[in-house]
């Protein structure tokens, strides 16, 4: 990988709800870039409503990167489980990972209205990763599983505040779930960096669509948050020596990277 390299989570691109309607405007993210990481649901692999449009955003990204001189990792994530390795990424030896962040959480995205319907399918996929419990390769397997098996096949309309806000509250077991995985994602985090990851002190992930640095049990735990309204979005970069992140600013014609907000010396 060519530094410095740049981590960005849940472009959602083709979403109806995502604020990335052209992706000419991600360009001065990835401007000066060596690497750069996307940290799951990039695309909408598993949406058919969305999935051609996302397709096209997706190969658009590819050549804007390529353009701008990037190599570029894709890791997979609840939404597009389709991209190839392993899951997860180390840095500094491993003292920083990389995952998506539906393993945080025995089932996923425990919000979703599949979860809800029929919570029984994830016992069943769990007692056919016996491994799951204590490998991480096994554990990332299992996520993909359930991200297939659990599919949101017919996603609800809607990319105002309000249209999201009313999607996220009914039923109402769909917003007490977003609440309690916010309010936890450091302790999620921790957890998982114990099991599968002890050697690592910062563990970077997406997936809660909620921006933010969390600290438990001696571990931090960076949420690059989202692309989906309400969002916001943010940055995390790493340059060999110092990772640093922040926030993505959203005004005007074009995304850019507000100056670092926090930052770890690693050596």
């Amino acid at each position: 990988m060519t530094l410095p390299l740049r981590i960005f989570s849940d472009l959602h691109l083709g979403h109806q709800a995502s604020r990335i309607d052209e992706v000419e405007k991600l360009r001065s993210l990835f401007r000066g870039a060596g690497t750069v990481i996307f940290n799951g649901d990039t695309w909408e692999e598993l949406s058919p409503p969305w999935r051609e449009h996302s397709a096209e955003m997706l190969a658009q990204l590819r050549h804007l990167l390529s353009e701008e001189g990037c190599e570029m990792i894709f890791l997979p994530g609840n939404h597009d489980p389709g991209w190839e390795g392993s899951g997860f990424m180390e840095l500094a030896e491993g003292r920083i990972a990389i995952t998506h962040g539906d393993a945080l959480l025995r089932n996923g995205a425990p919000w979703k209205r599949e979860m809800l319907k029929n919570p029984e399918v994830i016992d069943d996929l769990w007692s056919r990763f016996p491994n799951a419990a204590t490998e991480i390769g096994s554990r990332l397997e299992l996520a993909r599983a359930i991200a297939k098996r659990m599919a949101t096949t017919h996603p609800t309309d809607g990319r105002s505040l309000f249209a999201r806000a009313l999607d996220a509250a009914f039923p109402p077991q769909r917003a007490l779930h977003m609440i309690s995985a916010w309010l936890q994602q450091g302790t999620h985090g921790a957890h998982f960096c114990e099991t599968y990851l002890p050697q690592a002190e910062i563990l970077i992930v997406g997936h809660f669509h909620c921006h933010g640095i969390r600290k438990a049990n001696g571990k931090t735990v960076i949420n690059t948050g989202s692309f989906v309204v309400p969002g916001p979005a943010g940055w995390v970069e790493w340059d060999g020596a110092i990772l640093s992140s922040g926030r993505i600013c959203e005004a005007g014609e074009t995304f850019s990277m507000r100056p670092k907000s926090a930052e770890w010396k690693l050596f």
